[in-house]
């Protein structure tokens, strides 16, 4: 977007529009959290007004901006781990367009932000403390303990941004999750979401075409028990829904010793 002016515009409209509406979340997102306390253990009260907010406000804040959710139908209910891939930090407000009780991996920094963390942190959301030598086995008791509760959790399982439209290689950890749990894998496709924010920014686009969509999910005894082969069909369905090429025996053998 270097040389467009209109991204400068947007991006101050965005934070605008931001900084005058996210008190008005935060003290109605307190209150409510207050009043529901004692008999929402899981938040899934604070969890949908926050989403419907989230959505609804930020991610429809400029009129270039266009938003299409797509397969709600197949989300399973009860626990489930729901994977999506990753391209930038709006992805999330993709993702709870959803409308769905999940609880999501962060990196914890976030949760350490004014108003986005402190709310983040009431809807007991996960956060992973990234280069720490306990991240991976954390981060996976906590979703654990959610499953258990019966809450679905969303996990980017390629753990960063993707710097292209291809999803990067999946890292195991979720879907051995999934396996262990004995809880369906539901791919979440989302799609121009670098067209409103590439990466973390700090220009927005002012012309993006988000689509979110949920394709069928995997059921359990559909899982197997290999993570690591779990991961690489769940990868082939999105560059599939993405209509990319499939990778060839000669790519698949590098992104292997990239990862190794």
């Amino acid at each position: 977007m270097r040389g467009n002016p209109m991204k400068y515009l947007v991006t101050l409209w965005f934070w605008l529009v931001f900084m005058v509406t996210a008190p008005v979340c935060t003290v109605l997102g307190v209150t409510l959290w207050l009043v529901t306390w004692p008999v929402d253990r899981n938040r899934a009260v604070l969890h949908a007004f926050v989403c419907r907010w989230c959505h609804g406000i930020y991610l429809h804040a400029w009129p270039g901006w266009r938003v299409r959710v797509e397969g709600r139908e197949h989300l399973p209910p009860g626990p489930a781990v729901l994977v999506a891939n990753h391209q930038s930090a709006s992805d999330i407000l993709a993702a709870m367009g959803l409308f769905h009780p999940f609880k999501f991996v962060a990196k914890a920094s976030l949760f350490r932000t004014p108003m986005v963390g402190w709310l983040m942190r009431l809807m007991e959301y996960v956060a992973v403390v990234r280069n720490h030598p306990r991240a991976l086995s954390r981060m996976l008791d906590d979703c654990r303990r959610w499953l258990e509760r019966g809450v679905p959790v969303l996990i980017y399982p390629e753990g960063t941004y993707a710097p292209t439209r291809k999803p990067l290689p999946f890292k195991r950890g979720a879907f051995q999750l999934a396996i262990q749990a004995r809880v369906p894998v539901v791919p979440v496709v989302l799609e121009g979401t670098t067209q409103v924010l590439e990466g973390d920014g700090p220009w927005m686009g002012p012309r993006a075409s988000v689509r979110v969509r949920v394709l069928p999910p995997i059921p359990v005894e559909a899982l197997g028990d290999d993570p690591e082969h779990l991961a690489e069909r769940v990868r082939a369905l999105y560059f599939e829904a993405l209509r990319l090429p499939p990778l060839t025996a000669a790519q698949a053998q590098a992104e292997t010793q990239q990862c190794a």
